[in-house]
């Protein structure tokens, strides 16, 4: 592996500007993707992965945008702000322009493989004939050189009869060769990092189980990196290396799979892991999560999940963490954002427990109450998958919004 990442992210944040208020749907996260491994981001509906993933290829659309942070590719800058001599932060210089992205990342180095393909897939046209056409405008191939390359991409994720199949339409083709066919054009361009938006929520878990199966072989045989977004841990503990928990916008735990799921340092994490079958461990019941994620348009004070946390003490009402390292395994620093570690240091073992009465009264007081606005934007309500529910109309004006040249993958 290499020492330097193939992807960095620091301090991204993405907002969306309605006439209710600012969502805070990615809230400053930072990671880091190495070439050949996957990395998980995982969490709740509502917990932000779906608009952080889109960040990345800077395919966030109106009402959202891009306030902070910093994406670097290959030592390349997909995204940068920086603070111009009148004090307003402004794109950096060497940020690549939006027909760079479209022309050399996307596809090209930076594939997506979106949750349902049938979305993706235009329905009145033959899965070879889009296969064929992303390949020739992505690679420049002559069109019976493109046709050639889509044939034996569908054989290659495991479609039976290519050469019949390539003329077929998308509803001609079951869930699961559909979400093959996704892959396939994700991997036709050969491309260093692949985003794979929850590709196997919509699928039984027979053909889930092979489609896992066929991307760890892919994996293996064209040393692809992956950011694999979804809420399953259990599809996490499968193939993922390194995981990322988000919750209501912000990471609040990241590690190595084996030391998250043996070694779990944040009450969330745990939750998760409390509130779904484990093939490691038998349980008479599982224990779901207690309360709903709270709106990112108004997130609680200090610690955001304490409204729902049962370790919650009065300090983390108002101390809010970073997440920080509280051990390393295999070289790679185990870091939770959770005030009951000594790394923070700010009393938390003489703090007094939060009561049941305080505890329920936040649940519902620090946000208000109740809206149609949760922590995903609307673009994802199609192409970018549904990860919750935004408002519909929204306002901002053109002048204070600065233009993130939003367009969609080829």
């Amino acid at each position: 592996m290499s020492t330097e990442p193939l992807l960095r992210v620091e301090n991204l944040k993405t907002q969306f500007f309605t006439e209710t208020g600012t969502v805070r749907a990615v809230d400053g996260i930072s990671f880091e993707v190495y070439e050949g491994e996957i990395v998980g981001l995982v969490g709740e509906s509502g917990a932000g992965k779906s608009v952080a993933s889109m960040s990345l290829m800077r395919l966030v659309e109106t009402p959202g945008e891009i306030v902070g942070g910093e994406v670097t590719y290959k030592g390349e800058t997909i995204f940068g702000l920086e603070e111009g001599p009148d004090g307003e932060l402004r794109e950096r210089d060497e940020m690549l322009s939006e027909s760079e992205i479209r022309e050399r990342i996307r596809g090209n180095e930076i594939a997506v493989i979106f949750q349902d393909p049938m979305e993706s897939l235009n329905p009145v046209f033959t899965v070879g004939g889009q296969l064929r056409e992303f390949i020739e405008i992505n690679r420049g191939l002559p069109k019976d050189e493109a046709k050639d390359e889509a044939i034996a991409m569908l054989r290659e994720v495991g479609i039976p009869d290519p050469n019949e199949r390539y003329e077929e339409y998308p509803h001609q083709f079951s869930g699961g060769m559909r979400q093959r066919v996704l892959i396939a054009m994700a991997l036709a361009c050969e491309p260093s990092l692949i985003i794979a938006d929850e590709p196997t929520t919509a699928l039984d878990v027979t053909v889930e189980g092979q489609i896992l199966d066929l991307v760890d072989e892919l994996q293996d045989r064209y040393d692809t990196s992956f950011i694999w977004v979804t809420h399953d841990m259990g599809v996490v503990a499968e193939i993922c290396d390194r995981v990322n928990v988000m919750y209501l916008g912000e990471i609040v735990e990241q590690a190595p799979v084996d030391e998250l799921f043996y070694d779990t340092n944040h009450p969330y994490t745990k939750a998760l892991l409390d509130s779904m079958p484990r093939p490691d461990r038998t349980v008479d019941e599982l224990d779901p999560i207690e309360g709903v994620m709270p709106e990112a348009i108004n997130p609680p004070p200090g610690c955001r999940f304490h409204p729902r946390c049962p370790d919650a003490r009065e300090v983390c009402t108002h101390v809010h963490p970073e997440p920080l390292e509280v051990d390393r395994a295999d070289g790679h620093p185990h870091r939770a954002a959770c005030v009951k570690h000594d790394v923070f240091d700010v009393g938390y073992e003489e703090s007094a427990p939060l009561e049941e009465g305080n505890e329920a009264e936040t649940r519902v007081g620090e946000t208000g109450t109740e809206s149609d606005v949760n922590a995903e934007s609307p673009a994802e309500e199609g192409q970018a998958s549904t990860d919750g529910g935004e408002a519909n109309d929204v306002s901002r004006s053109t002048s204070d919004r600065r233009s993130d040249g939003g367009e969609s993958q080829r």
